[in-house]
């Protein structure tokens, strides 16, 4: 029997829908809205598009939103400078740095500067080693996303073997660091493979929830899969295909059709983690909202 498909985008507009809820509650109570800035370097056509999209979703939940533009030319100090301001301004809730930066930019310094508590990345020096201490603010949008979704399926993580194939700081570690961590939906042994890991497959079929985020289209086959085990696809690859409009089409790490047949649940590409990371962001920019506002 072919695994049952697990709706991603019914389970981000759960999320999208309880943060416009909460959003207006705040509102209501007499808070602030809550306000994300986005700081977009350069004119990459697909972080364009994400930053598009994060602005809309703020906008749908209630809250507002602002992009500061700076030119691929933009020096680290310029950058940085934004930050600061950004920093410094109360009406700012969230900042988000839209990945990747140009080379003259220093990405781990101007992650650094970032008030943790306005980190809604989770990607601070601060909010990534409250992560290591098992007491998060700011989880990374993507690997909490991946979390909610374990949660809302109503899939067991207390003990369970999770492998996690990717290490990257975005999602692979921080999604071990999230599953292995005491508590809810988490106390699961996990193992966090890569591309160097010596006989991959065998790793993998330890799994009873297999999460792939190694960028890489087709790299987990079906009989890399336990049978009956839960797949988490979340890598996201632009390939090639004459078929489409657009000339490509968005690949998961998973060879999705014949996994499928093998495991007992399954996320799809494009519908499965994607729209889980946008919808744990609004989360973030809310909680933030919340936290600053209980200083003031």
């Amino acid at each position: 029997m072919a695994a049952r498909i697990i709706d991603g985008t019914a389970i981000a507009a759960a999320v999208r829908a309880e943060v416009a809820e909460g959003v207006a509650a705040h509102i209501v109570a007499g808070g602030r809205k809550p306000h994300l800035s986005v700081v977009l370097v350069g004119e990459d056509p697909a972080s364009q598009v994400y930053v598009r999209m994060k602005g809309r979703a703020s906008e749908d939940a209630g809250m507002t939103s602002d992009t500061v533009l700076l030119p691929a030319t933009a020096s680290h100090e310029e950058v940085l400078g934004h930050v600061r301001r950004l920093n410094a301004d109360p009406a700012v809730s969230g900042i988000l740095v839209q990945m990747p930066l140009p080379p003259q930019v220093d990405a781990h310094a101007v992650m650094a500067e970032i008030d943790p508590r306005k980190d809604v990345d989770g990607l601070t020096p601060a909010n990534l080693g409250l992560l290591v201490q098992g007491t998060p603010f700011h989880a990374p949008a993507t690997p909490a996303g991946v979390v909610e979704i374990l949660k809302r399926e109503g899939i067991e993580t207390q003990g369970a073997r999770i492998v996690v194939v990717g290490r990257s700081v975005l999602v692979g570690r921080p999604l071990a660091l999230l599953l292995s961590n005491r508590g809810a939906h988490a106390n699961a042994t996990v193992t966090m493979a890569h591309t160097g890991t010596r006989d991959l497959a065998a790793v993998c079929r330890e799994a009873e929830i297999l999460i792939s985020a190694a960028g890489a289209p087709g790299a987990i086959t079906a009989d890399m899969v336990r049978p009956g085990a839960v797949v988490i696809d979340v890598g996201t690859t632009r390939v090639a295909d004459a078929t489409r409009k657009a000339g490509h089409r968005l690949s998961g790490d998973v060879d999705f059709d014949a996994v499928r047949e093998v495991a007992g649940a399954i996320t799809p590409v494009p519908g499965g983690v994607g729209p889980m990371t946008i919808a744990m962001l609004l989360v973030n920019v809310a909680r933030a909202a919340r936290a600053l506002e209980d200083r003031l």
